[in-house]
């Protein structure tokens, strides 16, 4: 089991507390994390850009693409658009996706006193702990 911390936007977080959010999209021109780095029973630190961790959630399950092409990532929209909650003009965005990673999520639960992760620089996700 690895640890993750993952940077989130605060209407995101708050679809995740609510759970409306039920999975976690991360979509990429280069092959970046979370793209093959997590697993089911992973733990993902959730924080706020700028701010603290507010949170954390186990991952149930992840589904993983390499190079999708654009009709396998229609699909995917389509079939998981509740889930995701990814914006109306997210794909007109986003244009360009090589790896894609949908990463389930499960047992989500706010921390009262966040635990300190030292963190300064701009990637939105980052392995802490390795599983191996």
């Amino acid at each position: 089991m690895a640890k993750h911390l993952a940077i989130y936007t605060a209407k995101a977080l708050d679809e995740i507390f609510s759970g409306r959010q039920k999975i976690d999209g991360r979509f990429s021109k280069i092959k970046i994390a979370p793209f093959l780095a997590v697993s089911a029973d992973d733990i993902v630190l959730m924080k706020l850009s700028g701010e603290k961790i507010v949170g954390q959630f186990i991952v149930d399950r992840v589904l993983y693409f390499d190079h999708p092409r654009r009709e396998e990532l229609e699909t995917l929209a389509a079939k998981y658009k509740k889930e995701l909650k990814i914006a109306q003009n997210f794909w007109l965005q986003h244009e360009v996706v090589n790896y894609a990673s949908l990463i389930f999520i499960r047992e989500v639960s706010k921390f009262i006193v966040p635990p300190e992760v030292p963190k300064k620089d701009l990637r939105p996700w980052v392995v802490l702990e390795s599983g191996i």
